[in-house]
């Protein structure tokens, strides 16, 4: 280990003795002493025991005098423990730190391990997230956190201990403080400590060092043993949380459900786009100052699917087992959820799987909520179904030859027949319709016996229109297939190769005072503008030419600049979100990239033969 990480632990471990000694080293308000009722004085004084040196009080003379005493002392120590360094340094991440007896070493830390000094150690023995046990000479201090401490030798500095206990052994013998945070001090009747024992919240935070050792230190959210009773009770209360949710939205519960078992590969996929997306919207709408307004309702919405993700993902675990008791009440989407729960809870007390677990229930969660109101509000284009056909119209209307017309009050002489007819098909309809004498229709009016009255034809419906066929030549997104993901990918790196040695050469022609940056940022710059400029006056590049492919509009409009533009733009937000943009194109059922659908565009592939310019 090289010698010049020394410093960096050795100021880890000062920087957290004198925060807590100062701590420590505040004075409670005073109380009020009652006055003692009055005792007969002793023969004899009581014996003070050998294991603590009295103090004085901190303000009085003589301990003034012995902190004057004892400077001179420590400063020849600091400079024989100066002399002393060999720069050798026992330092171990996930692995234990040991210093064997008779041996010498400026420090001993350990992190995520257990610090173990048996030699001598000029200047600190420090472990974070495991256990120390010093039994030789320590020239500065002992620290632990998040672990407990045996200490059996001499200590010139002190003692700290965070959410850990402290054992003093028999030979123990602290020169200065000794300071313990959530734990308990157990000291040997003969440990010696100059400076007095400071146990600060010792037994208030049991439930926390409980959970920080037993949970947290083994990457688990839940786990058996005393102290953490609260946590189960919590568990339980979120449980009984996401079962009333899944009661009072069945309906919503039911959706996500369906869509997460249909299609989980794209449930996964909008988790991941979620999760990408959020952090960049959140900081362009800082960015733009008014829009700080809508971060809080975005934080909430993130919240709000990812805790209703978790009701979708235990009431999958559930299903797993309650589809075998049928429809009956024990199929309801509720007691899924009770099942599920219970099953990640017993998940959430192993070690690093528990904490896994926590993790991807409400990450798969939010991506299957999302993609569904995705899904909800995703227009579906179906054609709209003709209206139904008029009653007198119907085949058995037809069939019938008494159906009179509607309004019809009196027959329909030959002339009006001519005329209604040739509303709709013209004179030569009326020609073919045989006129009705003038004494018939006469006589049906007056209602003669056995005459009989003619009956109008029906109208003559005109042929349904038939939109014309394509016009040969026009490259349109309905008729010519779309392109797939590595064509396009094969054209887009023609035309970045094409770019990057264009503005190569064009920097190194230029004069000094116009030249430009051709780095990464500068080709994306330039390949933006040559494909705006290529997609409006030619609809393609020069990558595109070569693959056989073309950039076209949904609505077959011509591309104009403001729809280039956009699309060049639009290219960026497709790269920065880990290129995820030009990889929609292999999930999208309409061959679309993000920069596509943002400009209402496509690619399609043209037949071969065909011009592209």
């Amino acid at each position: 280990m090289k010698p010049s990480i020394r410093p960096l632990f050795v100021a880890v471990a000062v920087c957290f003795t004198l925060t807590l000694a100062a701590l420590a080293q505040e004075k409670p308000a005073p109380a009020t002493p009652e006055a003692p009722p009055p005792v007969a004085a002793p023969a004899t004084p009581p014996a003070v025991p050998p294991a603590v040196e009295s103090a004085p009080a901190p303000d009085s003379p003589a301990a003034a005098t012995k902190a004057r005493k004892t400077r001179a002392p420590r400063a020849k120590e600091r400079a024989a423990r100066a002399e002393a360094r060999t720069g050798e340094v026992v330092v171990n991440v996930l692995a234990d730190s040991i210093l064997e007896k008779d041996k010498q070493a400026d420090a001993v830390v350990a992190v995520f391990g257990n610090a173990t000094a048996e030699g001598d150690v000029v200047d600190a023995v420090v472990a974070v997230f495991g256990n120390t046990r010093v039994t030789g000479p320590v020239g500065a201090a002992v620290v632990s956190v998040f672990g407990n401490s045996y200490v059996n030798s001499h200590v010139t500095e002190g003692v700290v201990v965070v959410f850990g206990d402290l054992e003093l052994g028999p030979d123990a013998r602290i020169d200065g403080e000794v300071v313990c945070v959530g734990g308990n001090v157990t000291r040997d009747a003969a440990a010696v400590t100059r400076a007095g024992v400071k146990a600060i919240i010792s037994t208030q935070v049991a439930w926390l060092r409980a959970w920080l050792h037993e949970c947290f230190l083994k990457a688990r959210p839940l786990a058996f043993g005393p102290n953490l009773g609260w946590a189960w009770a919590i568990a339980a209360a979120c449980l009984a949380c996401y079962t009333l949710a899944a009661l009072l939205f069945r309906a919503g519960a039911e959706k996500c459900l369906t869509t997460l078992e249909t299609r989980p590969g794209f449930s996964v996929l909008a988790a991941l786009l979620a999760t990408l997306i959020a952090p960049v919207l959140t900081v362009l709408l800082v960015m733009t100052g008014v829009g700080i307004i809508a971060v809080p309702f975005i934080g909430a919405g993130m919240l709000g699917a990812t805790l209703f993700g978790k009701v979708v993902i235990l009431a999958w675990l559930g299903r797993r087992i309650t589809r075998y008791f049928g429809d009956g009440p024990l199929g309801h989407i509720a007691f899924a959820v009770i099942v599920g729960g219970v099953i990640v809870m017993a998940l959430y007390t192993v070690p690093v799987l528990g904490f896994l677990v926590f993790k991807l229930i409400g990450w798969i969660g939010l991506g299957a909520v999302v993609y569904t109101i995705g899904l909800g509000l995703k227009r579906e284009k179906r054609p709209t179904p003709p209206p139904p056909p008029p009653a007198w119209f119907r085949p058995e209307a037809m069939g019938s030859a008494a159906a009179p017309m509607p309004g019809a009050t009196a027959p329909v002489v030959a002339g009006e027949t001519a005329a209604m007819s040739s509303g709709f098909v013209g004179a030569a309809v009326a020609e073919t319709v045989p006129p009705v004498s003038d004494g018939a229709a006469m006589g049906a009016v007056a209602g003669e016996t056995g005459a009989v009255p003619p009956v109008a034809p029906p109208p003559v419906i005109p042929p349904s229109y038939a939109p014309p066929p394509p016009v040969s030549g026009i490259i349109s997104a309905a008729t010519l297939p779309r392109a797939g993901f590595w064509i396009r990918l094969a054209a887009l790196g023609l035309d970045a190769i094409l770019i990057g040695v264009l503005v190569g050469f064009a920097s190194e022609l230029l004069p000094r005072f116009l030249k430009f940056d051709h780095g990464l940022g500068g080709v994306l710059l330039a390949l933006a503008v040559y494909g705006a400029a290529m997609w409006k006056t030619k609809g393609t590049t020069i990558g595109g030419i070569v693959c056989g492919l073309k950039v076209v509009r949904l609505d077959d409009r011509a591309i104009d600049w403001p729809t280039a533009v956009v699309r060049a733009l639009s290219c960026f937000l497709s790269l920065f979100v880990a290129g995820l943009g030009f990889l929609w194109v292999v999930f999208d059922p309409e061959k679309q990239s993000w920069h596509d659908k943002i400009a209402g565009t496509t690619v399609v592939r043209l037949p071969k033969g065909g011009s592209l310019l």
